[in-house]
């Protein structure tokens, strides 16, 4: 499989959903669901996100494409766009590796914890 790289700049995610909700209205959908609001958002063709990579220091998303981050793994850097090489890409790529990938399942951990958690 190849690499999908997305920068999104001048982009907000809210303003991404309430435009989808408003082009399925008025495309006649009188009941949204995920797979009609999906139809209509600015970055439908884009897969969805693996990593996040975020640059600058800031440790939140920012209105960042909020429908698509449901299981992406977020890195934060303090490294600013401009100056952001391919070493720093690298460094992202070496952290991403080594997650363990849930997609919202708990883990092993959370799985024991609550086996072993009494209910007053």
């Amino acid at each position: 499989t190849g690499l999908t790289l997305t920068v999104a700049a001048n982009y907000g995610g809210r303003w991404d959903i309430v435009n989808a909700a408003k082009q399925a209205a008025l495309s006649g959908h009188v009941e949204l669901s995920e797979d009609v609001l999906s139809q209509y958002l600015q970055l439908q063709f884009a897969p969805e996100p693996d990593l996040l990579i975020r640059t600058g220091g800031e440790v939140r998303i920012s209105n960042f494409v909020i429908w698509d981050l449901v299981y992406t793994e977020l890195y934060f850097t303090d490294v600013l766009w401009p100056d952001f090489e391919i070493k720093h890409f690298y460094e992202a790529l070496s952290h991403y590796s080594g997650r363990d990938r849930r997609f919202g399942r708990a883990g092993v951990d959370q799985e024991v914890l609550s086996e072993n958690t009494v209910d007053p």
